[in-house]
């Protein structure tokens, strides 16, 4: 996958230039027909007469809005970040296409179709003849999956031990999960690699942080910088929620406009991802193992459609069809129906509410049977508690399979949220379990030769670690 390429996040600088043009280079008067436009050759109104010249642009920026600027200012700092990471991970991806073709005897053209497998056993294959891992004489799969999932295992381990605070119980909604990518991106920048992280380098923690004479300084100093990077937070709060309600509105109004559905969808949640995931699992293992399960849990889920809520979509869509039809009937007769003010707009509404409504409707032919559902469920997902075994008819079953399987709405809604509740559980939350976390990590690193300090967990120690199951 192109990862180097979707760094450069060239997005930021459309949604960014693009909502910058929208707000201030566009005369909304001429475009909504309220004041007309001398022409000298032509009686139409084309959308270049709508833009302002670039000199009354620049002016409208520079002196009206000190905010935009203040905007610019700091995406554009951000985009050069992102630029200088790009160059990075280009050079990066250099060297690792140096290796594939030199090391391991892989041609660019058959390396997309090659297995994970064979790229293994061709790396094992070359430690025993080159060396390429100094401190040892053989390299194992294990090494290699320690190698590269080395802060993805921890993150999966305080995730699976309630060590971060992503739970929580609310007065009206009762048991919640709050675990979005802003707020992944604050835990793995002050445990691995931020600075003053926990982690010297890529592959050490520091010595520190593995004695247990000075644990309740170091919590001390890690909830102190908890502490600032929430207020960072806090402070970048409105900057970047604009850029989340901005970023939402032109990634999905094509897709909610061409299929309406689609929010009420569901999708595997960050925190399914995250507390599903085995040790030592690469994302491409992991999100197949995932989607061979998604047909099941969509049926699971869609067992437990309100009977209410039916009655109530089926008449909906039918009123809403009733108008569409006549609408349509209306323009076919006449296309001139279409420039009376809202009917294009009416009919674009009502396509949309039908559809919506169509996904509140159950299949007539669905049989329901929620046990054999959540078996075929378990089969992928590997996880099921004991008090789910017989209960999966019951609601509360239901409620919690969907923290692990939310609605496409819900993650889109999180996502919007996550600006202002991430630096709330940072400031709040994550200090009070500092202490826990710092006993975390010096009670479960354990120093690998050739492969440097990794969770323990994913060591696979049965003795130790006592059966997953």
């Amino acid at each position: 996958q192109w990862h180097h390429i979707e760094n450069l996040d060239l997005q930021l600088l459309f949604v960014v230039g693009f909502t910058v043009f929208l707000a201030n280079c566009v005369d909304y008067d001429i475009l909504f027909a309220n004041k007309f436009v001398n022409h000298t050759d032509s009686s139409k109104v084309t959308l270049p007469d709508a833009f302002l010249p670039v000199n009354v642009c620049s002016a409208r920026i520079q002196d009206n809005n000190a905010f935009v600027i203040f905007v610019l200012i700091i995406s554009g700092v951000f985009w050069l970040h992102r630029l200088v990471k790009f160059i990075y991970n280009v050079c990066c991806y250099w060297e690792i296409r140096s290796f594939y073709i030199n090391a391991l005897k892989m041609n660019m053209s058959e390396l997309p179709y090659a297995t994970w497998q064979e790229v293994q056993a061709r790396i094992v294959e070359i430690q025993k003849e080159h060396q390429i891992c100094i401190h040892k004489k053989e390299l194992t799969e294990l090494d290699i999956y320690h190698r590269i999932l080395r802060f993805k295992n921890y993150m999966v381990a305080m995730v699976n031990k309630s060590l971060l605070p992503v739970r929580f119980r609310l007065p009206v909604f009762g048991d919640c999960v709050f675990y979005t990518r802003g707020l992944k991106y604050n835990f793995e920048l002050i445990f691995f690699w931020g600075p003053g992280s926990l982690f010297e380098n890529e592959w050490s923690l520091k010595p520190e942080y593995k004695r247990g004479g000075n644990r309740l300084e170091l919590a001390d100093r890690l909830a102190s910088r908890i502490l600032w990077i929430g207020i960072a937070n806090l402070l970048l709060c409105p900057v970047i929620l604009v850029w989340q309600i901005l970023y939402a509105f032109f990634s999905y109004t094509e897709v909610i406009k061409r299929e309406p559905g689609s929010l009420g969808a569901r999708c595997w949640s960050l925190y399914g991802r995250c507390y599903l995931r085995h040790f030592n699992e690469l994302d491409h293992e992991l999100m197949s193992r995932l989607s061979k399960g998604y047909k099941a849990a969509s049926k699971y889920m869609n067992c437990f459609l309100s009977p209410l809520l039916t009655v109530v979509a089926k008449n909906v869509a039918f009123f809403a069809g009733s108008l569409l039809a006549v609408l349509i009937a209306l323009t076919i007769y006449d296309e001139d129906v279409l420039a009376v003010e809202h009917v294009l707009s009416s009919v674009t509404l009502l396509g949309v509410c039908i559809t919506v409504c169509r996904s509140f409707i159950p299949d007539k032919h669905m049989v329901f049977c929620p046990e054999q559902l959540l078996r075929v469920i378990l089969a992928h997902i590997h996880y099921m508690p004991d008090h789910w075994q017989g209960n999966a008819h019951r609601y509360e079953t239901r409620d919690q399979f969907s923290q692990l399987f939310q609605y496409k709405a819900v993650f889109i809604l999180e996502e919007l949220l996550s600006p202002v509740v991430t630096p709330i559980i940072l400031i709040f939350c994550l200090r009070r379990k500092s202490l826990e976390i710092i006993d975390f990590f010096r009670n479960f690193t354990v120093e690998v030769i050739g492969v440097g300090d990794t969770c323990s967990f994913a060591q696979m120690d049965i003795r130790q670690h006592g059966h997953p199951a």
